[in-house]
């Protein structure tokens, strides 16, 4: 995947999920030319507690978005 495309994916992610803006995700190839990118931050609640958010995100080589799943905990 070249950077430019990596950058895309990035900032609509980012865009999309503010909390977790600035982390530097983990990218891992997968098969049929798509990538995973593993995004991880943490987020307040209402009442005021730290939470754990990570985003998994899998995208083809040009960078187009294909799924993506969060999880808080």
């Amino acid at each position: 995947m070249d950077a430019d495309a990596r950058k895309k994916v990035e900032q609509q992610i980012y865009k999309k999920y503010p909390e977790i803006a600035g982390s530097r995700p983990t990218v891992s190839e997968r098969p049929n030319q798509q990538f995973l990118f593993i995004f991880t931050g943490k987020g307040k609640t209402a009442d005021g507690k730290t939470i754990n958010h990570s985003i998994r995100v899998v995208t083809d080589e040009r960078g187009k978005i294909i799924k993506t799943t969060t999880s808080r905990g």
